[in-house]
């Protein structure tokens, strides 16, 4: 049975999350200070966090950027902030996802399940020797699929599972304009038209990790109006 951390001041939204999760046969915890949130977290134990923004003693944001130094399990996070500063914030920091409240509970539930059975594929995936793996190389830069690694002038970077997979998804695709939309119906499987910032957000990380200059880049172009464009140097 999966284990579900709830970290949520808001008792009455709490369980109700909770009493959802259950009926889809989720272990659930809850917790209701960012202290004593971060401490749950930060044992392991649980296969995906929700976090609430605004918490007593420790906010979300600040749980959810330590636990990523050590974990990689997914990480929604939720708030009645509606502020795009808030999403790109949470979303710079690692969360997989986030939400505004008010939300369905059906949805949360449906969110869940995706996320977790995404971490489930990549966790199961084999990792056969080297020489039989999968790799997209170009100019400075190699991804090797299989093992799920990225080089950068032949130094490994650290990637999250979602900007790998956009990552990959981009360079497998060369010269192909995607617009938002479709990268973020692609890598995280929500239509979901007001969610599409958090695309942005994982292009500006995955272009500070792989790009000389930002600014001008070299890989991930930005077609204005439109969406963005991998292209692959000799």
């Amino acid at each position: 049975m999966k284990k579900i951390l709830i970290v949520e001041d808001e008792r009455a939204i709490a369980e109700l999350e909770k009493d959802y999760l259950e009926l889809s046969s989720f272990e659930v915890t809850i917790v209701e200070d960012g202290i004593k949130g971060e401490k749950a977290a930060m044992t392991g134990e649980y296969d995906l966090l929700i976090l609430d923004v605004m918490l007593p003693g420790k906010d979300g944001f600040e749980i959810c950027r330590k636990f990523r130094e050590k974990y990689l399990m997914p990480v929604i996070m939720v708030s009645a902030k509606k502020e795009d500063i808030d999403k790109i914030r949470g979303l710079g920091l690692g969360a997989d996802d986030y939400m505004t409240k008010p939300f369905s509970p059906s949805e949360l539930v449906a969110r869940v399940k995706a996320h977790l059975n995404r971490y489930d594929v990549l966790t199961r995936q084999p990792r056969p020797q080297e020489k039989n793996n999968e790799v997209i190389r170009g100019g400075d830069l190699e991804i090797d699929r299989t093992a799920r690694r990225v080089f950068v002038q032949g130094e490994e970077k650290t990637f999250t599972s979602k900007e790998f997979d956009l990552l990959y998804f981009l360079a497998k695709n060369p010269n192909h304009v995607f617009s938002k939309e479709e990268l973020f119906h692609r890598i995280w499987g929500f239509n979901t038209m007001g969610d599409i910032a958090t695309v942005t957000v994982h292009i500006k990380k995955i272009r500070e990790k792989i790009e000389r200059d930002t600014s001008n880049p070299e890989y991930i172009e930005t077609i204005w109006g439109v969406g963005y464009r991998f292209k692959m140097p000799e």
